[in-house]
């Protein structure tokens, strides 16, 4: 099938806005991409909501020397799941990141200087709200489909809690409702790694030497989390670099496993933010759709979107009785809700890997809508 071709990215500021801590950021820029045509009406289009580590560069590529296209390409494009001939597909970078959109490596416009720690803790909510405003400001009148994973999953079901009348839709992926204990220990851990790092320096880093050593231990622990049993002895077993010259019984020599942990760090250095870094990590811990409302079922009810929950079998951190849970939650309620499996050995990691497994469930959904 043929791809969307050569993109850009776009960049819009949105002025003032108020986060759902009643901080003040006092302008906001906010980095998208788009696919398609927007009809008349302005109701054909699909929010993508990126993850973590993830960007608005969800397909195509943006020179024709690129050797990768964007993240979610073989979805996105004229044929495919998401299929740009008939959708107007939106993707931007979320509140706090680093590729464009106002997060802590940003410039304070009040100081002339990055806000590092003094920026303000944002949630998965302010990054919806800000959404919001993007789709208005692009003339976009109804969602047909907010969809995502992970942390993008968490940003679909807030959409679909915060703004129950605009879409029609919501496919959360590998994601829950609520943060669980455990992915928050994850994270916290992940934190530290960063803030223990004599470099981090508060958080005023920039202009200086960057904690390298922290965010690469950040990334290897995030990393192991995203895995499965099945697929690391599947890629890695117990391969050994250092059977060569009694390599065998030196200290510092390793495992195939360990040589990759290690290049998923240092490779996550060179492209992202260490205090980006942390704050969309607490973020995710802070998210609970439930938050301001009698109850977390209550909350959840609210939802007048067809939902498609998907899970993945191997995935330890978000494993799929939390998407079950909130399809159950939603049939309840006499809701439209559905789950669907993904049965890879890939781990939390499918949702980015498993692209010949989502197709036709996303096909086949988005063409019940």
């Amino acid at each position: 099938m043929p791809a969307v071709g050569i993109v850009e990215t776009k960049y819009v500021n949105l002025g003032e806005f108020q986060l759902e801590s009643g901080a003040r950021l006092p302008e906001v820029t906010v980095a998208y991409e788009t696919y398609g045509q927007l009809n008349a009406e302005g109701t054909n289009a699909v929010l993508v909501l990126h993850a973590l580590t993830g960007d608005a560069h969800v397909a195509g590529k943006h020179d024709p020397q690129d050797k990768l296209p964007g993240w979610w390409d073989p979805l996105v494009g004229p044929g495919r799941a998401i299929d740009t001939n008939k959708y107007f597909v939106v993707c931007s970078n979320v509140l706090g990141g680093c590729y464009g959109t106002t997060g802590p490596a940003s410039v304070n416009p009040e100081t002339g200087k990055p806000y590092g720690m003094s920026f303000p803790v944002v949630t998965i909510r302010d990054m919806v709200r800000l959404q919001k405003k993007l789709v208005d400001t692009l003339g976009i009148k109804r969602l047909v489909c907010a969809i995502g994973g992970s942390m993008g999953g968490m940003q679909a079901l807030e959409w679909a809690v915060t703004y129950p009348d605009f879409l029609d839709s919501v496919i959360p992926i590998a994601t829950s409702g609520r943060l669980s204990a455990q992915a928050i220990a994850y994270n916290e851990v992940q934190r530290q790694a960063i803030i223990m790092d004599p470099n981090w320096n508060n958080g005023d880093y920039y202009g200086r030497e960057v904690p390298a050593r922290g965010l690469s231990l950040a990334r290897m622990i995030g990393t192991i989390t995203y895995k499965s049993d099945e697929s690391w002895n599947f890629k890695f077993g117990r391969a050994f670099n250092g059977k060569q010259n009694g390599g065998y019984y030196s200290f510092n020599s390793r495992f195939e496993v360990e040589n990759y942990l290690h290049y998923q760090g240092m490779k996550l250095v060179k492209r992202f933010d260490a205090n980006c870094y942390l704050y969309l990590t607490k973020a995710m811990d802070l998210h609970d759709v439930g938050r301001g409302y009698p109850s977390y079922k209550e909350a959840l009810q609210r939802i007048r979107a067809k939902c498609l929950m998907i899970g993945i079998r191997s995935d330890i951190l978000y494993p799929p009785h939390y998407q079950k849970e909130v399809a159950e939650i939603l049939r309840e309620a006499g809701r439209p809700a559905y789950y669907m499996e993904l049965n890879s050995p890939y781990g939390h990691d499918a949702f980015l890997i498993e692209f010949d497994m989502m197709t036709p469930i996303i096909r086949g959904f988005l063409e019940s809508i």
